[in-house]
């Protein structure tokens, strides 16, 4: 007959616990839609708490809009910084070598001075930026978009 010891299984018991409390803390649901729209209302552009909806939902769809594949950089806060946003040849100050990529869709709102970044469709990123700032930010995506060939786009049937 085989004989189950109580200790290992009172173990695992407390590690499976352990374990969803964990997911269940760390797993925190995103604030609803509405509450989403009254932190953008206040400006209180909370990240990895907002999504683009919200955004659009709250001050309008942007005047300048712009989404391509890209790469950020990682931050020891686990806060990220895109490419885009770092002079050339150069890394974010504090930077440790963490990167990561997908598609990156940025908003620009010139008159209230904010280009926002998203990655999989939450606020990973904002910076104020003057209306100046920002209408050149679109005018170098406008410049860009005219050089792509489609080879990446998806052919449809």
């Amino acid at each position: 007959m085989l004989k189950i010891s109580r200790a290992p299984m009172n173990t695992m018991l407390s590690v499976l616990g352990f374990v969803g409390c964990l997911l269940v803390v760390g797993c925190k649901s995103m604030p609803t839609l509405e509450q989403q729209e009254q932190l953008v209302q206040r400006e209180n552009l909370v990240l990895d708490h907002i999504t683009s909806r919200a955004v659009v939902n709250a001050w309008g769809e942007a005047p300048f809009y712009h989404s391509e594949f890209a790469y950020f950089f990682v931050m020891p806060d686990l806060s990220i910084i895109p490419r885009s946003r770092v002079a050339a040849g150069e890394v974010p100050k504090g930077w440790r070598g963490g990167v990561h990529a997908g598609e990156g869709v940025y908003f620009a709102y010139p008159d209230r001075g904010w280009l926002l970044v998203f990655l999989d469709e939450r606020l990973v990123y904002r910076e104020k930026l003057g209306p100046d700032e920002l209408r050149a930010l679109a005018g170098a995506w406008a410049y860009e978009a005219r050089f792509k060939t489609g080879i990446n786009e998806v052919s449809r049937p």
